[in-house]
């Protein structure tokens, strides 16, 4: 099934699913697909990100923050990514995708992704992302904390504030 046909899914089924708040975790189930394979028979590495996306996506629209930033004409980009690999995902296997603000820092939004089968951790991911406007440039936290409320205390590992310093772009 391609990111299209599991969007649809996730937007038929988001209004039938327990509410959550932005900085709640979300669980977002998911089984592995034939189109999800690569040539070794296990989820291609490229698949983990489509689905990271609709992880994302699921968070925003049961926390009601996606019809919050879009009628304020505003759309999250991502600008960065690590994911690590643990343990392969085979045909057929059901799993969870895990997702969670993580915290801030001046400029970035960092979002935690795990893919789990029970306890059993496949993967991880850090995505870093940022919200842009329709009419031009970047939201600033300040006018994104004042649409959800409340900054909640949430403090970035030592390692991602050197991550995103050893991954600028020069120029």
């Amino acid at each position: 099934m391609n990111l299209y046909g599991r969007l649809l899914m996730l937007l038929l089924r988001w209004r039938r699913r327990a509410p959550v708040g932005l900085w709640d975790a979300v669980v977002t189930r998911f089984r592995v697909v034939p189109t999800d394979l690569d040539l070794m028979a296990h989820m291609n590495n490229g698949k983990y990100l489509t689905l990271m996306d609709l992880g994302r996506m699921d968070l925003m629209l049961r926390s009601g923050f996606w019809g919050t930033v879009r009628a304020q004409g505003w759309y999250p980009v991502v600008a960065g990514q690590t994911i690590t690999y643990r343990r392969s995902l085979r045909l057929g296997q059901r799993f969870e995708l895990h997702t969670r603000v993580l915290g801030f820092d001046d400029r970035w939004i960092f979002v935690e992704q795990t893919f789990r089968r029970g306890d059993v951790v496949h993967a991880h991911a850090v995505v870093r992302a940022r919200f842009l406007k329709e009419s031009g440039g970047s939201v600033e936290h300040d006018e994104l904390f004042a649409l959800v409320g409340d900054r909640p205390a949430l403090d970035l590992p030592a390692w991602l504030v050197d991550w995103t310093e050893s991954t600028k772009i020069p120029g």
